[in-house]
């Protein structure tokens, strides 16, 4: 059976040293700058970047975009998304 949508945001924080959810969420920005991290951007502490630019900087570091670009990267992370984020966690 392939995971959901959510067995797949959960195993993303996981593989980042967060904790899994029981509701169905996204991710806060938090949990965006773990993916960040853990993908090779440096995510300044303090004052976090957008939602939006740092979505777009996973998906460009993901191979899922060739520029990381928030204003046509899209909005939340759709199920393909998070499957290639997953993989790429996997990888590392």
């Amino acid at each position: 059976m392939a995971p959901t949508v959510d067995d797949l945001r959960n195993e993303i924080r996981e593989s980042v040293g967060r904790y899994t959810r029981v509701e169905s969420t996204g991710f806060t920005k938090e949990a965006l700058a773990a993916i960040c991290g853990t993908l090779g951007y440096d995510v300044q502490k303090g004052s976090l970047p957008s939602k939006s630019v740092m979505r777009a900087e996973i998906r460009a570091r993901v191979g899922l975009a060739d520029e990381p670009d928030p204003e046509s990267a899209g909005g939340a992370f759709r199920k393909a998304d998070l499957e290639a984020i997953a993989e790429a966690l996997r990888e590392d």
